[in-house]
């Protein structure tokens, strides 16, 4: 059964994901403070996250980034902010995807259903062949899910490298932003694509020589994105 730990400071919302996703059976651990919430996010065995970002102690922000210091599990980070800044900031920090309050619970259970089996399917994959994607300097290994560029390791969270990679493994196609975000995050975008443009920015800023005019992943107006070879 997987664990979910809900880290959120207002216990009818907390309440009412926990019913949504017990009934979908998985086990649910609350936490209503940043503080705790960051203690049981690095100490106990959790297969997700879901992480408000205003929180009392410590704030969601920081979770995420100390998180990731640590782990590579799923965070879904939800909010009432619903700026693109706040999604930029909160997939800067190695949030896996952002939702925006209010949501139906329903749609936040299909997105830790589609994030624990993306992240299940990484973890067991036993694919033999084609484990190293090389282009242009660009090194993936998809083993050790290590980039380098020019032979510098950079870092990457679960989904840009999966972007990353996907992107790599298939050049010169052109892809629109519904398509890379039902891709990689597994579900219909639902509109909110601008999680696919958070992260080409992101990916962009660690493989470009110059983000402003790059060289590897193209924007085709209009459509989407392309790898270039």
């Amino acid at each position: 059964m997987s664990r979910v730990l809900i880290v959120e400071d207002e216990e009818a919302i907390a309440d009412i994901e926990k019913d949504y996703l017990e009934l979908s059976g998985f086990e649910v651990v609350i936490r209503s403070d940043g503080t705790s919430g960051l203690e049981a996010a690095l100490k106990e065995d959790v297969d997700i996250i879901i992480l408000d970002i205003m929180l009392p102690g410590v704030d969601g922000y920081e979770i995420c980034k100390k998180v990731r210091e640590k782990k590579n599990v799923p965070i879904i980070m939800v909010s009432a902010k619903k700026e693109d800044i706040d999604k930029i900031r909160g997939l800067g920090t190695g949030a896996d995807d952002y939702m925006t309050k209010p949501f139906s619970p329903s749609e936040l259970v299909a997105r830790v259903k589609a994030h624990l089996a993306r992240y299940e399917r990484l973890i067991t994959s036993t694919k033999p062949d084609n484990m190293v994607v090389e282009l242009r300097g660009i090194r993936i290994d998809k083993t050790a899910r290590r980039v380098f560029i020019n032979g510098e390791e950079k870092a990457f969270t679960t989904k840009e490298f999966d972007l990353l990679t996907f992107l790599a493994e298939h050049p010169n196609h052109v892809y629109t932003k519904d398509e890379l975000f039902k891709e990689i995050w597994g579900m219909d975008s639902v509109g909110d694509i601008a999680t696919v443009t958070v992260h080409i920015k992101k990916i962009r800023e660690k493989i470009e020589y110059d983000t402003s005019k790059p060289q590897y992943i193209e924007t085709i107006w209009g459509v989407g994105y392309r790898f270039k070879v």
